[in-house]
């Protein structure tokens, strides 16, 4: 696990925590939001890119959105194929509902989650 990943993780997890969370109290809408947050958090590590990727499959099946789940199976043959050479766009939430290569804003929250992680990954590079 690269250095980047291993300091993503806990800002990806606390996500998917709450994605979970509110999908058990039945807030599928605000579930599916924590998992695009995971989405762009993550997006830069291939492990967590093709995981929430996976996650958001899941939900679309449970949710019977046949058009997400169809617009996550192609995600995540991208995510597998271009995430290690940098060729997925950032911001992108990855909702099917976003076109693939669309670059998207980030948060701040999110952004400066994202520029910490990425001085940690460069400092032990």
């Amino acid at each position: 696990m690269n250095s980047y990943t291993k300091n993503i993780t806990p800002y990806v997890q606390e996500q998917l925590s709450k994605a979970d969370q509110s999908d058990h109290l039945g807030n599928v809408a605000d579930s599916f939001v924590y998992l695009e947050n995971a989405h762009v958090l993550g997006q830069e590590s291939t492990y967590w890119h093709v995981k929430v990727h996976y996650l958001m499959l899941r939900w679309a099946i449970k949710q019977r959105d046949m058009n997400e789940a169809i617009g996550q199976m192609i995600r995540i043959i991208g995510a597998v194929l271009f995430t290690a050479i940098k060729g997925v766009p950032t911001g992108n939430t990855g909702s099917s509902n976003v076109s693939l290569v669309k670059v998207m804003p980030i948060k701040p929250e999110h952004a400066e989650i994202i520029t910490k992680v990425k001085k940690q990954h460069n400092s032990t590079s």
